[in-house]
């Protein structure tokens, strides 16, 4: 997936070798450290359906407010290795990079995994 991802930006940034390779070990990192949180993302969503099955409101207000803050640290991840990856662009990029429908550095799109 990081390598289609970064085939991508490069086919669209005409990125140089080096940049693939600082651009694949940026998003490899960032999915790396993003694991364990999507991990726990998925058990609070699992033990949230228990609970609105059970009509627990003090454990869905806990459970969704836990996914919140997990929501959080992805959106962190996934924000600075976009900064990561914005700050190996030339300008040439970055201006091409910012002209892209995804509505540059920080929106969804493009740059962007797919939401868990």
């Amino acid at each position: 997936m990081i390598q289609m991802r970064v085939s991508f930006l490069a086919s669209l940034l005409g990125l140089s070798d080096a940049q693939k390779t600082q651009a694949t070990t940026i998003f490899t990192n960032a999915s790396t450290a993003a694991q364990s949180i999507l991990t726990s993302v998925q058990t609070d969503r699992d033990a949230l359906a228990a609970a609105i099955k059970a009509n627990s409101t003090a454990t869905i207000d806990q459970l969704a407010a836990s996914i919140g803050t997990l929501e959080g640290q992805l959106t962190a991840i996934n924000a600075k290795a976009d900064a990561a990856f914005y700050a190996i662009l030339t300008a040439a990029q970055q201006a091409t990079y910012d002209s892209m429908p995804h509505g540059g550095p920080g929106m969804p799109g493009f740059g962007h995994p797919p939401p868990q």
